[in-house]
């Protein structure tokens, strides 16, 4: 235990409803039962024996449990560091959009903005709102006090992405993340007349990506269903259209008014600076979910799903983006997505160190990996979108996913070896 687990935390013994809710997909207290697998589902699990996945999930509870012991003060500095960091660019846009009737003003203050609202969102937002930094007991930098730099509030993102999405990572029928309910990203999704214009529906989803998860998180779709009624939703609705109104008040209105004559180019350098962190957000999130490699799973996939075998599937489920230190930063450190699913409330800035740990473990247990450069991995996500706006699209990806597969020869020797060395020779 370090110093820093008795820094003081407003009544830390009282837990939130859907803080409580969320701590239900974290590792290793995640869905199903230990020790409670199933038959394998996939192509790329039918070579593994039971006792093969829980030996994988044996060796990630090890790698968290090193990780989250080790926890103390320069993680602590690392966060601060990265708060002082945003709030510095963005007084600094501010400052710099105040005279944005300057050209070089209006493109070093939007750029400046648009950056410190990458880093709040992605490095900071995303991953406080999972609890990372919770062990800290910092009333700042906790995620039942945290509000981000975002349309959606903090509690309905909590209960459609940190519970629902992480919970049932890439299952149909469960995890709403799949195409977002406006997109065919998945070959199991059936075809529909609208999806020949999901090229351009996912381009303005892009432009205006935080609104479109705002939307999403209000999941009107219940309401479709006759699960809760209109009025039931109109709190929820009223909730997130207050938070819309204060962001679209401090963003187009107040700034702006404070720059005088530069009111106009303050008001697009806030827009841009905005629309900038959408587009960068969608292209992450897209590749770290929607590459073709990335495999959905069936609602019989949850039946009696163990610990190691949810593990299992938030590898199969994510894909990472290669890039250096820096990139990963602006990506949240979502470029190491699989990662991030493995260990959701674990602090970002442990996933490059565990990255080459996990990999290793896909490649000794012949599990894909999937990772990539960004123009990569995002080139073939929307070639994916595009494809799959045809209704005989689904065959290509089929084929392709197929061919991802790294079982063979030499991943079939090794995993024989593995099996050799966990069995006691006789004596």
């Amino acid at each position: 235990m370090t110093a820093l687990d008795h820094r003081p935390l407003t009544d830390p013994e009282i837990i939130p409803e859907h803080v409580t809710r969320i701590n239900e997909a974290k590792t290793p207290s995640g869905p199903g039962r230990p020790g409670a697998s199933t038959a394998h589902i996939t192509a790329s699990t039918a070579h593994l024996s039971v006792e093969d996945i829980e030996r994988i999930g044996a060796e990630l509870e090890a790698i968290r449990d090193e990780v989250m012991s080790s926890l103390g003060e320069a993680d602590a500095r690392y966060i601060r560091r990265v708060i002082r960091t945003q709030r510095g660019l963005e007084i600094a846009g501010r400052i710099l959009l105040l005279g944005a009737l300057f050209p070089p003003a209006f493109v070093a203050g939007t750029a400046s903005l648009g950056v410190a609202k990458i880093l709040e969102n992605m490095e900071i937002g995303h991953n406080v709102l999972h609890g990372q930094w919770d062990w800290m007991r910092d009333p700042e930098i906790h995620s039942t006090t945290w509000e981000w730099d975002h349309v959606s509030t903090a509690s309905s993102w909590q209960q459609t992405h940190n519970y629902l999405h992480h919970t049932y990572t890439n299952v149909h029928n469960k995890d709403r993340d799949i195409g977002y309910n406006v997109l065919r990203v998945d070959p199991d999704q059936p075809w529909h007349p609208t999806y020949l214009f999901q090229t351009i529906t996912n381009l303005g989803l892009a432009l205006i990506f935080e609104y479109g998860i705002a939307a999403f998180d209000l999941e009107i779709d219940q309401v479709q269903r006759g699960e809760k009624t209109w009025a039931e939703k109109m709190p929820e609705i009223r909730t997130m259209l207050r938070k819309a109104g204060k962001q679209a008040l401090k963003d187009y209105v107040v700034f702006p008014a404070l720059s005088g004559p530069s009111f106009v180019p303050a008001l697009v350098g806030g827009l841009l600076a905005n629309t900038i962190r959408n587009v960068w957000s969608h292209a992450v999130i897209f590749c770290g979910h929607f590459p073709v490699e990335v495999e959905t799973f069936d609602e019989e996939r949850l039946e009696n799903e163990s610990q190691a075998e949810w593990y299992v599937r938030q590898m199969l489920g994510s894909a990472n983006i290669e890039g250096s230190a820096l990139l990963h930063i602006m990506t949240g450190n979502l470029s190491h997505q699989i990662e991030h699913h493995l260990f959701p409330d674990m602090p970002s800035n442990h996933y490059a160190a565990i990255a080459p740990k996990v990999r290793d473990l896909c490649r000794r247990y012949g599990l894909p990996y999937h990772a990539g450069p960004m123009w990569k991995q995002y080139g073939g996500v929307l070639w994916k979108i595009a494809r799959l706006s045809f209704p005989g699209g689904h065959e290509t990806i089929a084929k392709r996913q197929r061919r991802s597969l790294p079982v063979g020869r030499k991943a079939a020797a090794t995993l024989r070896r593995l099996r050799e060395r966990a069995v006691p020779q006789a004596a």
